[in-house]
């Protein structure tokens, strides 16, 4: 791992490029790429204390790879965690999160505005192995503390949330896990850790998609756990090292190198999106815009505290409903429909009838999610072209209504 004496003083930015990196002996000045599955030992006695835990070296990159490693040394250094535990997808990793620390007769409570997915695993896959939960408006503070009981093991949130960008206030629902007893986990995806570290502010443990804005280029499968190493120990090392949610060395080495460019890419992201969403409230066939870099969002103030930026997710309303809805995302010609997001060529999807499409009727609309919704991952084109393709394709949505 690298060492240097000013590396405590360094910025963010610097650690997303030095960060994590051990040269070979052949001094390379990229990082090396791993592609192996095992390793050899020099002696018998090696291959003992390997497997014993004396010897610190690798065994099997279903345990451990060096670049898998270097990837995870970075991405710890970013959030701020002793560990980072990076796994095969992100949902990988959410069920790693929860499953691994988690028994028959413990509770969850989680915040109801969730990714679908993360919402089956609470709602349908946990409830399986006797864990039961409560689902919470993640907004309401005295919603987490009421639904405390003597059994609760886990707190769970998305923030912002998936698609509606309600945003949960990480330290104060900290403050009331800690109080409790209670780990903390939070899936900090929509956000990215270059507009959000969840870890500083109150969470125990911090989730990752990084098929997200860590990757950012459509290229491949990620996901990361960021936790104490206490809590690896304890709960996480056992579980991955036997369910084999492995990384592969390959996409390990890609997000390593995307790391080096996530600040400059999700900066310029949350710009568009920025200008974007501005342009999108005051157009007449928008009933409706939520970003948290608005003034308009209801916990704008709560954005400024644990944001960089509004991130660059919004999420909107079209007027007319479901069919104007459409029509709008079909009218467009720069961006491409999607459920992709993070990326940096710009994606809309409707989740209403994709990503959400396995909740009720009833269940969407409490969160939020209305049949007109249109969610948008704004990427690094030129801002003013995506204006521009948002405008005809709402204008023709409009007309054609």
């Amino acid at each position: 791992m690298l060492d240097h004496p000013a590396r405590s003083r360094w910025s963010v930015q610097t650690q997303l490029v030095h960060d994590g990196l051990d040269r070979s002996g052949f001094g390379e000045t990229a990082e090396a790429l791993y592609l192996t599955s095992g390793y050899v030992y020099e002696s018998a006695e090696q291959a003992a204390d390997r497997f014993s835990g004396e010897d610190e070296g690798y065994i099997y990159s279903r345990y451990g790879n060096p670049t898998v490693s270097l990837f995870e040394r970075r991405l710890a250094a970013l959030e701020g965690t002793e560990r980072c535990v990076a796994l095969s997808s992100g949902m990988a990793a959410m069920y790693a999160a929860l499953a691994c620390q988690l028994r028959a007769g413990d509770h969850v409570v989680a915040s109801r505005a969730l990714f679908g997915s993360c919402l089956q695993v609470i709602t349908s896959l946990l409830p399986r192995h006797g864990i039961t939960y409560t689902l919470v408006d993640g907004t309401d503070l005295s919603a987490w503390e009421a639904a405390v009981k003597p059994q609760t093991r886990v707190f769970f949130c998305e923030t912002p949330a998936n698609p509606t960008l309600a945003l949960v206030d990480i330290a104060a629902v900290g403050a009331i896990a800690r109080a409790a007893g209670v780990c903390f986990v939070v899936d900090n995806a929509f956000a990215s850790p270059a507009v959000q570290r969840a870890a500083p502010r109150g969470a125990d443990v911090v989730t990752y998609s990084a098929t997200k804005h860590i990757d950012g280029q459509g290229r491949c499968l990620g996901g990361a756990v960021c936790c104490s190493e206490a809590f690896y120990e304890e709960h996480l090392q056992f579980f991955v090292r036997h369910t084999g949610p492995s990384l592969s060395p390959f996409n390990a080495w890609t997000l390593a190198k995307s790391l080096e460019t996530l600040d400059l890419r999700v900066s310029q992201m949350a710009r568009n999106a920025a200008t974007i969403a501005g342009f999108l409230e005051t157009h007449p066939g928008v009933e409706r815009v939520s970003y948290p870099g608005l003034p308009s969002h209801p916990q704008h103030a709560l954005a400024g505290q644990q944001m960089t930026s509004g991130g660059t997710l919004v999420a909107f309303q079209v007027q007319g409903g479901q069919p104007s809805a459409f029509r709008a995302i079909d009218g467009l010609n720069l961006i491409r429909i999607s459920n992709n997001l993070g990326d940096s060529k710009s994606m809309v999807t409707h989740p209403a009838t994709t990503t959400h499409r396995v909740l009720s009727d009833e269940e969407r609309w409490s969160v939020g999610i209305t049949n007109n919704l249109v969610r948008l991952s704004v990427g690094l084109e030129l801002a003013e072209d995506l204006i521009t393709d948002l405008d005809q394709a709402l204008n023709r949505a409009q007309r054609e209504g």
